[in-house]
């Protein structure tokens, strides 16, 4: 893949991957196309706290259950390499990541080196105009093939769209220390179209704890 200018490090060959970095005449690039059984995404949140301290809470991976939806555990098994597990009811996924770009307070790389699920990732932290804020913009990378019924089996919805909603969750988290749940919030009957939206945006899918109920 050609390498057009960007802010930061390059991203390692070894993520086979486009940067969610890359811009392009002042603008970023919108992520790669989906095709080869690959699927991208790239999402961008403005979050009102200070780069390094969003970035040591992304790279703290024990806290990761706190926010990101059903993982269950992440185990340090390394100074760069981890141990990840997803679970919905009696089903799991596990996987193995490495690190492979670290730098504090800009920017986090990853790749998955073995287990159920082959991602690659990014996430970049950069001040907003006035330092009144960090605009954090992730690239991730899901080949799926035979894994995508698994994964939506489990997830409950497209992986595009749980990228998004934890994002969602870190910048609320954050921000207010906490992190907006419906659940048991009380609604009248639902038409088809409003029963299609809650299947396909996930909508039975468990909040994250959160810092104050941190998963085991």
């Amino acid at each position: 893949m050609a390498r057009i200018s960007r802010k930061g490090a390059e991203t390692p060959p070894a993520t086979q991957m486009a940067s969610a970095g890359v811009i392009l005449n002042g603008k970023y690039l919108p992520p790669p196309t989906d095709d080869d059984g690959k699927l991208w995404i790239r999402t961008s949140a403005l979050i009102h706290a200070d780069p390094l301290d969003l970035y040591q809470r992304w790279r703290d991976l024990k806290n990761i259950p706190a926010w990101q939806e059903q993982i269950e555990r992440v185990t340090v098994i390394g100074e760069k390499t981890s141990h990840w597990l997803m679970r919905s009811g009696d089903k799991t996924i596990e996987w193995d990541s490495e690190i492979l770009a670290d730098e504090p307070g800009r920017r986090i790389a990853w790749r998955s080196i073995g287990g159920e699920s082959e991602n690659a990732g990014e996430v970049i932290f950069e001040r907003s105009p006035g330092n009144r804020a960090t605009l954090v913009t992730v690239l991730q990378e899901f080949r799926m093939g035979k894994l995508a019924n698994l994964w939506e089996t489990i997830v409950g919805r497209n992986p595009k769209q749980a990228v998004i909603e934890n994002l969602r969750h870190f910048k609320a988290l954050a921000e207010t220390g906490e992190i907006p749940r419906t659940e048991g919030q009380p609604h009248g009957p639902r038409g088809i179209i409003a029963e299609a939206k809650k299947s396909i945006y996930g909508e039975k899918t468990p909040t994250p704890p959160g810092d104050d109920q941190k998963a085991s």
